[in-house]
């Protein structure tokens, strides 16, 4: 069924999305690879987070080369979900795009629209009330709650005192008879260094993974 595609694609130069998402379907396919076949959206998350981590190293590292593969296994993963759910009669790789050609326009009416934004903290705080708008998030509650839960606990604790910063009369909320008082101890002291990072405007996770490094290069000496 795919002869003529394989032929072709095994001697082109240079590829394009298309020929990806032609390369996945063929992959999954009867005549295909049995391992890609068996996947599932849940059986690559593993391969999802470590690619996103590995475009991170990249750029951490200042190397074009390794960044030019990584998205390209980043690329990869997002080509493969949406084949996934069109074989399974859901959406593709359009649709996709689709959305998210359409949040962006949305979500910049000051370059798609009329609306007066001329510096960057405008843009975000009116990212955030459109956000906010179109997913129907009615008060801070259900906006914090729509942070990522599977995010690493420094960033999602970071991106949590970051929304709550932001709203005035913010109520003490009571935790301590949902945690034993080592976790509460020891949370609010984590959550303490966070919002210094925060108020610092430096990302707590990026300074730990640093001082991290740091520790392991002055031990290797």
């Amino acid at each position: 069924m795919y002869e003529l595609q394989k032929e072709r694609l095994k001697s082109q130069e240079r590829y394009t999305v298309d020929d990806l998402r032609l390369i996945v379907t063929i992959l999954r396919s009867a005549e295909g690879c049995p391992w890609d076949r068996e996947q599932t959206h849940k059986s690559i998350i593993p391969g999802m987070i470590e690619e996103a981590y590995e475009v991170v190293e990249a750029i951490e590292c200042e190397n074009v080369d390794m960044l030019r593969e990584e998205l390209g296994d980043v690329l990869l993963q997002i080509v493969f979900h949406a084949d996934i759910e069109r074989e399974q009669g859901g959406f593709d790789l359009d649709d996709t795009v689709t959305d998210i050609c359409r949040k962006m326009i949305v979500r910049h009416p000051h370059v798609f629209s009329n609306v007066d934004a001329k510096t960057s903290d405008v843009v975000l705080d009116n990212w955030d009330k459109i956000k906010a708008q179109t997913k129907h998030q009615k008060n801070l509650g259900e906006r914090l709650d729509s942070i990522a839960k599977p995010l690493p606990a420094l960033i999602r604790t970071q991106k949590v005192m970051r929304k709550t910063l932001k709203e005035r009369d913010l109520p003490t909320p009571e935790v301590s008879a949902r945690l034993s008082e080592t976790e509460l101890a020891l949370g609010q002291r984590l959550a303490a260094v966070i919002g210094e990072c925060e108020a610092a405007g430096v990302e707590a996770e990026t300074v730990l993974r640093r001082y991290c490094d740091a520790l392991i290069e002055a031990v290797k000496k």
